[in-house]
């Protein structure tokens, strides 16, 4: 698969098979984020490769707990509304059970956390495509990067005091017939293009 396949295929999994994700798979798309463009060439993204299943589930009761105590107005965004609701009526898992949660955290003062850690996960999604593993991006807990319980647990993992998630990435077997990814181009119902010559 040449690049510009791997970006185009690239799509979201959310059913996943148990099966471990090999070192040296995780090595390509740890790298392929560690090298991803940054702000001033700063490389201050810290990834946290979660694949403990004792640390996941704690998360996911961390998370679902913060959700569950939130509330829907009309201004919330549709994923946090769902990820609110789920809470509310238990059983939530903000990362699908994959086997493996990449956590991506920056400096807070930092003007280019966001996009410096979009970046790093734009590519190790890529990546995991052409290794024909599937991926999803994950906001739950860049939306609870102040929830304090969330904050102290990663911090217990190094995650630095200045420093808070700004993103998060899922990678593992999809749980398809095949056992690839879909890779079904989507309709384009959006995204417009504007040319100035």
């Amino acid at each position: 698969m040449d690049a510009l396949e791997a970006l185009v295929t690239r799509r979201s999994t959310r059913n996943y098979k148990p099966d471990p994700v090999e070192q040296e798979k995780i090595d390509k798309i740890l790298e392929s984020g560690r090298q991803a463009p940054s702000g001033g060439n700063n490389q201050t993204s810290h990834f946290f490769v979660i694949r403990n299943r004792d640390v996941l589930d704690k998360l996911i009761v961390m998370t679902e707990k913060a959700f569950a105590v939130m509330e829907v107005t009309e201004n919330t965004y549709a994923s946090m509304k769902h990820s609110i609701n789920a809470s509310k009526k238990g059983g939530y898992v903000f990362c699908y059970n994959a086997p493996v949660l990449i956590v991506v955290a920056n400096r807070k003062d930092y003007g280019n956390n966001v996009a410096d850690c979009a970046c790093a996960i734009e590519n190790m999604m890529v990546a995991a495509n052409a290794l024909d593993l599937g991926s999803c991006w994950i906001n739950q807990l860049k939306w609870l990067n102040e929830e304090l319980e969330i904050v102290e647990y990663l911090r217990s993992f190094g995650m630095k005091e200045d420093e808070r998630v700004y993103g998060a990435v899922i990678i593992g077997y999809p749980a398809t017939e095949s056992g690839l990814p879909n890779r079904n181009l989507m309709a384009l119902r959006g995204n417009k293009v504007t040319w100035i010559d």
